[in-house]
């Protein structure tokens, strides 16, 4: 069964897009990057703004929303899905994968950021100490910790949840002097752990937004690390190597936008994301 706003897909019925899924707004800056790497692919973007933050959600709560917008994609004919969000990555991707996917849709492929970016994490430090910046969400499930420790066992982790972060981001508020306070706190907290941490990883996909308080804080030669070009270079070594699914993913360039709150709303924060106006079109779940 298709969805109010399901109407808006009669136009892409021979389309196969490459679907991007966020709880909100953060996922634009991974989809920005996908499309500025691989421009020729069509998208659709979903964010479940009427239900976001995922980040404070119960690892239950965050997997059945985010099924259901798996399977929404799905039924808008995607053959891929990137879960655009680190919680519904950290929380849901794995189950989804290996339980559902099987059973709904078996020839479609779900993937994530955590993964793209912990195969790489290696090459940003010296002293293999790292910094995990997340919502609360993330940091429980401790996905960073074990997915690093996979590819380098070396590396010690120290993570800090950021629970203010989001809600400034979402509200428009990341730029106003009143942010500082909660950036300051969270970055002082993380850099108490260990005096070593040279990389320091954006692991929310809202939290770029907020990179121009951060970078003064950050201790010298500290690189601070975002996840938007490493998933779109991951995407794009992906689809090369499996070209049962690149052949399945249509090619005329089209982006298309779906929020299931305010279309006003989300067009109006998420250029802020973006970087240019966007229109989207609502749709309710079914």
């Amino acid at each position: 069964m298709l969805y109010p706003g399901a109407s808006h897909f009669s136009t892409m019925a021979s389309s196969q897009p490459i679907g991007v899924f966020d709880s909100g707004y953060g996922g634009l800056t991974i989809l920005k990057e996908m499309v500025s790497r691989l421009p020729q692919y069509d998208y659709l973007y979903l964010g479940d703004n009427a239900r976001a933050p995922y980040g404070t959600r119960s690892f239950e709560t965050v997997y059945e929303y985010t099924l259901q917008c798996v399977k929404w994609f799905f039924e808008a004919g995607c053959p891929l899905v990137v879960l655009a969000c680190n919680t519904a990555s950290a929380k849901a991707l794995r189950t989804i994968q290996q339980n559902d996917l099987p059973g709904i849709a078996p020839a479609n492929r779900v993937l994530g950021v955590i993964r793209p970016t912990t195969e790489v994490i290696g090459k940003y430090t010296r002293t293999g100490k790292v910094g995990i910046l997340a919502t609360q969400g993330t940091v429980q499930s401790d996905s960073y910790p074990i997915e690093i420790a996979k590819f380098f066992p070396a590396i010690r982790v120290f993570q800090q949840a950021c629970p203010m972060w989001v809600p400034l981001v979402e509200n428009n508020e990341h730029d106003k002097p009143g942010a500082d306070y909660f950036v300051r706190e969270s970055m002082d907290l993380l850099l108490a752990q260990s005096k070593e941490i040279d990389a320091i990883l954006l692991a929310c996909t809202h939290y770029p937004l907020l990179t121009p308080k951060i970078t003064p804080l950050l201790p010298a030669g500290c690189r601070l690390i975002s996840q938007g070009g490493i998933v779109a270079s991951s995407l794009a070594d992906y689809l090369q190597r499996h070209p049962e699914i690149e052949s399945r993913c249509s090619k005329r360039g089209q982006l298309r936008f779906f929020t299931t709150d305010s279309t006003e709303d989300f067009d109006n924060h998420a250029s802020i994301f973006y970087g240019q106006a966007l229109h989207s079109a609502h749709s309710a779940l079914s």
